[in-house]
């Protein structure tokens, strides 16, 4: 056996002691990054369901955005490919990747559909990835730039609540961070996150048609659990995931209580919005369940599924 052998079994011995419960999650490590190669491709295409859960009229175009000016998630192109593997596997939607921000110039905007945010991080400073963007790429006036970033993020909810379909997978939640109305079309905002460790994904209503793909018990995998501000004090959504914050270790103090959810839907104008915070890993990716909750939650941004996304406290 070679050394990487040996150090594969180690890694795996671990995850299989810590989701067992033998090993306190504190001690859990970033998950090792995957290749991103054709053997990764090819055993998410194997995954991938084979058609939709719900009918599809016609053939939708989507656009996978996955620009980041801030921290960069290493599941990025994993997530980009998964969206296109799902798509094109169910025959359901057309995907376009792009990092221009061009893209949500509203002549632009009109030719798709729904649009993915993935893992969009902006950075600290201003949270604002557009203005991130036109800064690092032109000398102009700031307050002029400013002004084209706060265009770009107006045509985005114009976009929404027109008719079109937005999901933000994960980091995405921070592309406009310090908006308040982008944290209201989102549902939040991103607050901050411990470290990564085993998580217990339960389901808010297992009979809801998005999730119903999973186990009622919910499912454990390794992420960083998101904690949320701004907006996400409204619950103006529906959820669909939660996990129980006593099983979060590292919190800031002094530590929530209760549950925080970590996926949602939400109604916007005409259109319809889907918030994922799984995964950070690309790991994640290798549960079939996982997959197809993703192009549940793709039909649904695009108006196939008619579900309830009323919010909680509207029931």
């Amino acid at each position: 056996m070679q050394n990487s052998d040996f150090r594969m079994v180690g890694i795996i011995s671990t995850l299989m002691l810590i989701l067992t419960g033998s090993v306190h999650p504190s001690y859990c490590q970033d998950l090792p990054v995957i290749p991103f190669n054709d053997a990764w491709k090819q055993k998410i295409h194997g995954l991938a369901p084979e058609k939709t859960d719900f009918p599809a009229s016609e053939k939708k175009r989507i656009l996978v955005f996955s620009l980041h000016t801030g921290f960069e998630h290493w599941v990025i192109p994993h997530t980009s490919e998964m969206i296109r593997i799902i798509s094109e596997k169910s025959g359901a939607f057309e995907v376009m990747d792009s990092k221009d921000i061009r893209m949500f110039e509203s002549e632009n905007l009109k030719k798709f559909s729904a649009v993915v945010l993935n893992n969009t991080c902006s950075k600290p400073k201003h949270r604002n990835l557009f203005w991130d963007k036109l800064r690092a790429e032109s000398d102009t006036d700031s307050l002029i730039l400013m002004q084209k970033a706060l265009e770009l993020e107006n045509n985005l909810l114009a976009y929404v609540q027109n008719g079109g379909g937005l999901m933000v997978v994960h980091g995405g939640i921070t592309t406009q961070n310090k908006s308040r109305a982008f944290s209201r079309l989102v549902g939040a905002s991103f607050d901050y996150h411990p470290p990564q460790q085993p998580i217990q994904v339960r389901l808010v209503d297992p009979e809801h048609p998005l999730i119903k793909v999973f186990p009622k018990e919910g499912f454990n995998h390794i992420d960083e659990p998101y904690f949320y501000s701004n907006a996400y004090e409204d619950i103006d959504f529906r959820p669909l995931l939660y996990f129980n914050n006593e099983e979060i270790r590292g919190q800031r103090q002094p530590a929530k209580t209760g549950k925080t959810f970590l996926a949602w839907i939400r109604s916007e104008g005409k259109g319809k919005v889907m918030y994922c915070s799984p995964s950070h890993n690309a790991q994640s990716f290798e549960n079939p369940d996982l997959l197809r909750f993703f192009l549940n939650g793709l039909q649904y941004v695009v108006g196939d599924v008619d579900c309830d996304d009323r919010p909680l406290g509207s029931s």
